[in-house]
């Protein structure tokens, strides 16, 4: 069954040239071009991933993501024409998972999207059946990718749960900020690593009672991060 992408944009040729190609790739592609249509379609849908324009009229991109954050943990990837790094941190702050930077190849917004589908799409049944990670109060189920802490759940978005899931299968193994982009966003990703700090951050503040002084999630100073068993 084909994956089904929600397109975002405000300029109609954009839309229209994304979902031709997706569409040959076999995915089911619906188009929104304001954030207000947008925030309606992803309440009323279920998606397996969000290309999300920064610029849109009535709710801006970074609007829109905030808000989907509040019940959805769906992939983003933001579409920004201004190729400046503040738009690219901002989007990662209100909790998008990847960017593209406008004019774009169409071959690796596909290449792109793929990788994440790759990533977040459900483990095969023999490689992490019924794998799960219980520390300190603390339970993470591999294969359904849900996080409990104290019997509540915890939302966390595709990016957030790789990141937790990385370090917790490998307790107090600190891991640099390049080796966290390889493994959790791929060689070819074109960020840095203040990409993995804001995750760091979005992701301690969901499950840390104190993200100042964490349970969970620490940092070797001028090394990386590491979960302390």
């Amino acid at each position: 069954m084909g994956k089904r992408i929600l397109v975002v944009d405000d300029e109609k040729l954009i839309v229209k040239g994304l979902r031709f190609s997706l569409e040959q790739d076999g995915m089911e592609v619906d188009a929104a071009y304001d954030g207000e249509e947008a925030l309606d379609f992803l309440s009323e849908n279920t998606y397996d991933l969000v290309l999300l324009d920064v610029m849109l009229p009535k709710f801006d991109g970074f609007e829109v993501c905030r808000r989907v954050r509040d019940f959805s943990d769906v992939p983003i990837v933001m579409l920004t024409a201004k190729g400046d790094d503040m738009d690219k941190i901002l989007g990662l702050e209100y909790g998008a998972d990847d960017y593209i930077t406008k004019p774009f190849n169409i071959l690796e917004v596909k290449a792109r999207i793929k990788a994440i589908m790759r990533r977040t799409g459900k483990r095969d049944p023999g490689q992490a059946s019924g794998k799960m990670i219980v520390k300190k109060g603390m339970t993470i189920d591999c294969e359904s990718r849900r996080v409990m802490i104290d019997n509540r759940e915890i939302n966390l978005t595709a990016k957030e749960f790789d990141l937790l899931e990385l370090l917790a299968s490998n307790p107090n193994k600190v891991y640099s900020r390049e080796n966290l982009l390889n493994i959790v966003w791929g060689y070819e990703y074109p960020g840095d690593a203040r990409t993995v700090d804001v995750h760091i951050r979005r992701l301690r503040e969901k499950i840390e009672k104190n993200p100042s002084d964490p349970k969970y999630v620490h940092t070797k100073w001028g090394v990386g991060y590491y979960f302390r068993d």
